[in-house]
Order: structure tokens, then C-alpha cells, then sequence
């Protein structure tokens, strides 16, 4: 059974890798499972077919079969429960690495997302949200220290937690943690990423082009 993931017709990204179906493609790639994609457009996000795969309207899917996913964060656990290569054989390794992917979804990234609004009324708030960010890089970084990966061994955690990061490498704030900014960097430089990166880069290449 062929796996389906849809991602953006035409990315709001501009090619960064930042969409979400960034991680469920590196996931795919960690693992060596192939994967099509089917190209949504914003319009046919709304629409009742796509909603039926996920109900919020948004991306990406996962499909297998019988089997209809949504939540890229949900989907990345699946990936990696049912394929070696992301999770730990040990329980407990298991188990912690799990909690660094929930770590990473529901600690580290609100603050993160938090800071890219727009709205008028953001600049008055975005020194408190910084600082949030900030405080929740300097818990991370602690933890971190020097070792390479969370847990010993690249993990889902890893993966979801770079791909969370990386959203904030155009602000400069990553920088002010090295330990951070070079796992993020040894996170960019695994070929999966590489081949997830330069899949969905391609995609926007595409659209851009037409």
C-alpha cells in the first residue's frame, strides 16, 4: 500500500522547509518508506473531501490503505511506531523519547508560533513573548548541554524538535543558544532531512514556476 501525504499546492513558506508536512516527509525518509503526495490548494482545503481527511482544513493527511490520518505530530508517532528506526527498542529510552516529541509540539513551539503574528497589536507584546521563548530555549539548552541529540540517540523527539526550531532561525534568537543552533545544524545536515527538504522545496519550485 502506497502511502499518501497532502501538502500545499503552493507553499507560505517560500521554500523553507517550514510547512508541516516537513516532518512526516523526513519521518517517511528516516525510515525508508516511500510516499506520494497529492497537492491541495488552499480553496480545496475547505472543502468537504479534505475535511473528511482532516477536519480543520489544514495539512497534511496521511493515508495508508483504510487508514486516514491528520496531525503532522500524530502522524510523525505513527510513522515511527510502525517502522525501526525512530523510536528505541528499550522501554524506557521509548518512552522518553515520546515525551521529548510532546515536549516539542506542546512546550517549545506555542511561544515560537506565538511570535510570528502579524496583527497590529503584536509589537506591544512581543517583547513578553521572547522572553518566553527565550526562557523555554534556555531550559532546552540546559538539558542539551554538549551531547548530540536529547536521549542519547536521534529520535522522533529530535526530528520534531529541530523542525520546531528551524522556525526560528530567521529571527537570530537561536543564536543566542550554540548548543542549540548546531543541533538544529546536525539535524539539517541527516540525509533524510536533506531528501524531505529538497522534495517539498522542489513542489514550491514547481508552483512558482507555473
Amino acid at each position: 500500500m502506497t502511502i499518501a501525504v497532502t501538502v500545499f499546492e503552493r507553499s507560505p513558506d517560500s521554500g523553507q522547509g517550514l510547512a508541516r508536512d516537513m516532518p512526516v516527509r523526513w519521518a517517511l525518509e528516516e525510515v525508508g518508506q516511500p510516499y506520494d503526495v497529492r497537492l491541495v490548494s488552499f480553496r480545496a482545503m475547505k472543502e468537504p473531501a479534505h475535511r473528511a481527511l482532516q477536519p480543520f482544513g489544514q495539512i497534511p493527511t496521511y493515508e495508508e490503505g483504510d487508514l486516514a490520518l491528520f496531525e503532522s505530530g500524530a502522524i510523525v508517532f505513527h510513522i515511527a511506531e510502525r517502522h525501526a528506526g525512530l523510536l528505541p527498542d528499550n522501554a524506557n529510552a521509548r518512552a522518553r523519547a515520546i515525551s521529548w516529541m510532546f515536549a516539542a509540539l506542546n512546550t517549545v513551539e506555542p511561544p515560537i508560533v506565538n511570535r510570528g503574528s502579524d496583527e497590529p497589536w503584536y509589537e506591544q507584546r512581543r517583547p513578553v513573548v521572547e522572553e518566553g521563548i527565550r526562557n523555554r530555549l534556555s531550559d532546552l539548552s540546559s538539558h542539551l548541554r554538549d551531547a548530540d541529540w536529547l536521549d542519547g540517540v536521534f529520535s522522533a523527539g529530535d526530528l520534531l524538535m529541530v523542525s520546531v526550531l528551524r522556525r526560528l532561525k530567521s529571527t537570530g534568537i537561536l543564536h543566542e543558544y550554540h548548543n542549540l543552533s548546531a543541533y538544529v545544524a546536525r539535524g539539517e545536515t541527516r540525509p533524510a532531512f536533506k531528501r524531505a527538504f529538497d522534495a517539498q522545496l522542489a513542489v514550491f519550485t514547481a508552483a512558482s514556476a507555473g
